[in-house]
């Protein structure tokens, strides 16, 4: 049940991810085009652009944030389950603790 609540966040992130990319590229694509539009427009056309830019901008300020907030919040359960496990299963931790231990002594006393 752990491993499917963690994909399933994992796919909510990357999904986010993925939309705040492409408003990002939308971003960059309007303020290109408001750049190489400037100098033949009117004001309007020019006002008009700008607010679509800003509309874009202020999108992708708000999908970077639902990011943030997914990634804090995956970041929170993944500590929450080990945590959990790691109460539930002390001797196995310490048990795998010390073989990685011995594994790194064996290799650092090869070289």
């Amino acid at each position: 049940m752990m491993n499917t609540e963690l994909i399933t966040t994992q796919g909510n992130v990357e999904g986010t991810r993925d939309k705040l990319a492409k408003d990002l590229r939308t971003v960059v694509a309007d303020a290109d085009y408001l750049l190489k539009e400037v100098a033949n427009s009117t004001a309007e056309e020019f006002a008009a652009a700008r607010t679509r830019v800003g509309a874009k901008l202020s999108e992708a300020r708000s999908r970077l944030d639902e990011a943030r907030i997914a990634v804090t919040d995956r970041a929170r359960h993944t500590a929450d389950v080990t945590h959990e496990y790691m109460m539930d299963n002390p001797w196995k931790v310490v048990g795998l603790a010390a073989v990685i231990g011995l594994i790194i002594g064996v290799i650092a006393s090869r070289r």
